[in-house]
């Protein structure tokens, strides 16, 4: 690594109920290894003086500090849209972003939550079945895992969300996408999971301010894999339900590690170590107080 690699990079989060990210850690981490001086910032909405209202003065503050980039998450992932100069194509695609780059005056907005779930879901389950693909959520984290999972190749995705409009919106979106894909939205869960290869969970139920399970136990076989995008638990109530069943699982630590290792390639330029970064998420995941204030 050359001496010009030695460098101060300031990086930062904005959004809610964020106090307990393992984000900043792996940022900042990876950064000292990598010869940085790199800091990462948290301006959680639920302590700032006008909440979500408060994006575009953030960014502007960042902007003026000269930041390398921002994360965005929950509730600014859609709102933040019309205060960048660019977006990614898949960053367009999606209609939501989870990355800022702030360079040379310009904010250029990514979103790098589908490939971090997509790069996720390649190592941890490489040989399952995709013909029939269930999703619960539409949200912002929904749209990223549906594009993933058609990128990977579902043949066919069904979608469910308590939000009618925001679940067909989705739906309208990814078809037009994927042409040669079938998307369609779902109200009959029984039906579309008796057909179903797998599961992706998209929801917040789970997280550890909001316990359960997504849909009825009996709902799930042996035969379905089961992917959770939560990791605040990384063992939430479906996954333990799944595994006990004799389904093949994969946790929501995965898509956090890989949509950190996409930004930090963004915001520094350089390619980080991912198995590093792993490693560190697993050692600060086994940490028994390191979600007791996750939402």
């Amino acid at each position: 690594m050359s001496a010009t690699d030695h460098r101060r990079v300031l990086a930062g989060l904005i959004g809610s109920h964020i106090q307990a990210s393992l984000t900043p850690a792996l940022h900042m981490h990876e950064g000292a290894e990598q010869g940085m001086q790199y800091r990462y910032e948290l301006f959680d909405l639920d302590r700032t003086t006008g909440g979500p209202l408060a994006l575009s003065s953030l960014i502007a503050s960042a902007q003026e500090q000269g930041y390398a980039g921002l994360n965005i998450t929950h509730p600014c992932k859609q709102t933040v849209l019309p205060l960048l100069d660019e977006l990614s194509v898949d960053a367009k695609a999606l209609g939501a972003v989870n990355t800022v780059v702030l360079a040379g005056g310009r904010r250029v907005g990514h979103n790098t939550d589908w490939w971090g779930f997509a790069e996720s879901f390649k190592r941890g389950l490489p040989d399952v079945p995709m013909g029939h693909v269930v999703q619960l959520g539409a949200g912002g984290a929904g749209a990223a895992v549906g594009y993933a999972m058609l990128k990977l190749g579902a043949a066919s995705l069904s979608i469910l969300d308590i939000d009618k409009d925001r679940m067909h919106a989705l739906v309208e979106t990814l078809s037009k996408l994927f042409p040669s894909q079938r998307v369609q939205a779902i109200s009959d869960l029984p039906g579309a999971m008796a057909t179903a290869d797998g599961l992706v969970h998209a929801t917040t139920t789970g997280m550890a301010k909001n316990p359960g399970l997504p849909l009825p136990r009996e709902l799930l076989g042996a035969r379905h894999w089961i992917v959770e995008i939560v990791y605040f638990p990384l063992e939430t109530e479906l996954l333990k339900t799944a595994r006990a069943i004799g389904c093949r699982t994969l946790d929501g630590g995965g898509m956090a590690i890989f949509q950190a290792v996409g930004a930090f390639r963004l915001f520094t330029g350089i390619e980080p170590d991912a198995d590093r970064m792993a490693r560190h998420f697993d050692s600060l995941a086994r940490r028994p107080a390191a979600f007791a204030t996750a939402e």
